[in-house]
Formats: C-alpha cells, structure tokens, sequence
C-alpha cells in the first residue's frame, strides 16, 4: 500500500538523482558565467539583465542569470533585477581568493571529456584521457601552454584556503628549512614563509610548474629565503637537499601507487636521515563514505569525485588513513598523524618521520 510517506520518499529519492544527473549542467553554467563575465559586470549593486547583458554583448540572459541565481551565485530581487551573492564573489578574478581559473579549467572540455569514458576507466584502471587525447594529462599541458597557464593558475586558486590555514595549523618551528615538493607557482609555500620568518625555503618542481614561482617570491618579498628548483621527483637524486622538511601538497593524489611511492622515497633520501619529516596536504578518504543532508555532497563525496577525476584524467586516487600507511612503509617511512586541516576542508595534514624517528613510531 503506497502511502503518504512512501510517496513522499520516492519523490525526494527521484529528486536526488535527477540533481546530480543536472550536474554536469550546474557546472556548465558557471563556465558561461565566468566567460560572459556576469559578475564583474554586476559588481556591487543591482543590476538590470539588459544592462548586465549590454556589458557582455550578448542578447537577452535573464535566462542565464535565472539559472545562476537557483544555484547561488546570484540574487534576483525584482524581476529581471540582479546582484551577487557571497559565494558568486568567487567568480570575479578581481577579487582575493577568486575560483575563477579553477572553474574555466575544470569546467573545460579537456579536463571533461575523459569522464564521458568513466565506465572504460572503471574496467580497466588505466586513465580514459591518454586514450582520449593521445597523450597523458601533463604531456598534453606541456604542448599547450596557454592551456598550462590556465592550470597553473587554477592550481594556485585552489591553494587560497590551504594557504591561509596551514601557516598555523603545524608547528613550522621546530624546522629550519621547508622544499615545497611540486610546488607550482610558490603559493603555499610563500604563505608558510611569510608566517614564519625564520624558515628558509625552496620551490620544487617542473620547469613549467615554477614559471610563475619567480614573480610569486618577489610579490611576498621572499627572494632572499627561497629559490625555485626545477626538476623530475621522479628521477634519482633529483629532490635537492638541505631541507629538514618536504611539503607535498595535492600530488601524490596524482599517481598510482608504484609513482606515488617513488616520490615518497626520494624525498626520503633527500631529508636527514634522523629526524626529517614530510607532511603531506590531500584529502583523506574515510573507511566509510555517508551521506549528506537531503542528498547534499559531503567533503567525503566531494574526495570521492576527486578519486574519479583522478582515475579517468591522471590515473592516480585519492586514500584513506591505510592508504597512506602502506605508501609510506613501502617507502620506508612512518604515518605520525592524520589530522584534519581546519578551515580547509577536505584536506587533511598527514606527517610521516624519516630515519629512527620513523623507527620509533613504528
């Protein structure tokens, strides 16, 4: 017998699942907000669609704007009268912490089309991209540099609340020297430094990742205490030495586990045998996924659409806490905590030791 609750049930349960089947189209319409540039048009106050799509040389968006305003990027007032809310904010790259870059990029169809091949991935555990383009991920940035630019840029945008809490969310201290290992454009690394004047510190990376990395340094006044290093993690040797702590932030995630166990061990090798430490800045996945509120996308749901993303573009993944562990004992270190990164989730701060100190914790 169908019931009032059951009726009820089945509607929200159809209404979950016609969402996030629209979701591919939530994000589209952001990429055509940012193209259009909607809110840089808007600014600060309200603004009729006809002028809003006079600025933008296009005809007629109430409709866009509509659609922007039910997902929370707009506000209409009146009808056909509109400002920004908030959250829209983020879309003028005018302003501080802009996702601007990590939209267009995201939102592309490079990074995009390797999904409409999820299923082959899922079969087969190689990454759909190289099938798709010809090429992997990063060798398809390498030829297109414009395209690189944009990731770089997007990279260092995702980055904006890490940087902002990580400075004082591990003890930075107790050390006198920070590698930022595959670190783009100096971003983090730069915040950390400016938290704690008495670090010194080098940005490591590809020659393309650091070709922002110079203007970073200069911008924050920290030419004198870190250079950028250009170099292959995963060639022998390569991470250079001199640091008693390597930062990896948001690359591991990128490789499978034979990779991401070889970064692991030449950062090892280039850390003091006694007393070194790696800290390690991803998301961590849970033993166990729920579910959010009304069907809403938890951190753990968002990490595990970032696992799928890194699976069909990358071939990497994102790990639980054993993950981790095992990584880091193959690699001859040891997990000393797994803490959650407040005020910048779903990153969690994984330090592992080196040497005895490894040893100890083991």
């Amino acid at each position: 017998m169908t019931t009032p609750e059951t009726r009820a049930a089945d509607t929200a349960d159809r209404s979950l699942i016609v969402r996030t089947a629209f979701g591919s189209r939530a994000a589209q319409t952001l990429r055509a907000a940012v193209r259009l540039r909607v809110v840089e048009l808007i600014g600060d106050t309200r603004r009729p669609a006809d002028a809003i799509a006079a600025g933008a040389g296009t005809r007629p968006m109430t409709r866009l704007l509509r659609a922007l305003a039910a997902l929370g990027v707009l506000r209409e007032h009146t009808p056909g009268t509109f400002s920004v809310t908030p959250a829209g904010t983020l879309l003028d790259p005018s302003r501080p912490g802009s996702l601007t870059s990590f939209v267009r990029v995201f939102t592309d169809p490079v990074v995009t089309r390797a999904w409409e091949h999820l299923d082959d991935s899922v079969r087969t555990g190689d990454a759909a991209f190289d099938a798709v383009f010809g090429t992997d991920f990063y060798g398809h940035l390498a030829r297109h540099p414009e395209l690189s630019a944009a990731f770089n840029t997007a990279m260092s945008q995702a980055a904006g609340a890490v940087a902002a809490a990580l400075p004082s969310a591990f003890d930075f201290g107790r050390f006198t020297s920070v590698t930022d290992v595959g670190g783009g454009d100096g971003t983090l690394l730069a915040a950390v430094l400016t938290a704690h004047p008495g670090l010194t510190g080098v940005v490591f990376d590809t020659a393309e990742g650091l070709s922002e990395a110079p203007a970073t340094l200069e911008r924050h006044g920290l030419t004198e205490r870190c250079a950028p290093h250009p170099g292959d993690f995963f060639a022998p040797g390569s991470v250079p030495k001199g640091s008693d702590l390597h930062l990896i932030k948001s690359v591991l995630h990128n490789w499978p586990d034979e990779r991401a166990v070889t970064i692991l061990r030449h950062c090892r090798e280039a850390l003091p045998s006694d007393g070194g430490r790696i800290l390690i800045v991803e998301p961590v996945l849970p033993d166990v996924v729920g579910t959010g509120p009304e069907g809403r996308v938890t951190d753990a749901g968002i990490t595990c659409l970032s696992d799928l993303n890194m699976l069909v573009n990358v071939g990497g993944r994102e790990r639980t806490r054993a993950d981790f562990e095992d990584l880091c004992h193959r690699a001859g270190l040891s997990v000393v905590s797994v803490v959650p990164l407040t005020g910048a989730p779903p990153f969690s701060l994984v330090e592992l030791a080196v040497g005895a100190a490894a040893e100890a914790v083991a």
